[in-house]
């Protein structure tokens, strides 16, 4: 069983910057892929950025691309994401995922252990 554990989401104003963690307690995070994703209030969780095992990897879904970066630590089992400029439109609820595969995935059917979010919030 693989836990996540997300930390660094807040309060923010918009143009501002997030890092947010991710620990994992896996003895095969150097062989499982990583994403993020979001769930704003009222809609569905979304993708925002996935993170192959160990080739560098990465992909980002249109809204956050230039903004935020992923990348991860395989020494210490953590992945970042790095949130930069900031808008309103970020405010959501960001989980942590890991998939049994070492490939980028962009669906959550794609990840079988989920962190339990972290909440980020982006003032006007």
């Amino acid at each position: 069983q693989v836990q996540l554990v997300e930390s660094g989401g807040g309060l923010v104003q918009a143009g501002g910057s997030l890092r947010l963690s991710c620990a994992a307690s896996s003895r095969t995070f150097g062989w499982n892929a990583m994403g993020w994703f979001r769930q704003a209030p009222g809609k569905e969780r979304e993708f925002v950025a996935t993170i192959s095992a160990s080739n560098g990897d990465t992909y980002y879904t249109d809204s956050v691309k230039g903004r935020f970066t992923i990348s991860r630590d395989n020494s210490n089992n953590t992945v970042y994401l790095q949130m930069n400029s900031l808008k309103p439109e970020d405010t959501a609820v960001y989980y942590c995922a890991s998939r049994r595969a070492p490939y980028i995935g962009i669906s959550d059917r794609d990840y079988e252990y989920w962190g339990q979010g972290t909440q980020v919030t982006v003032s006007p």
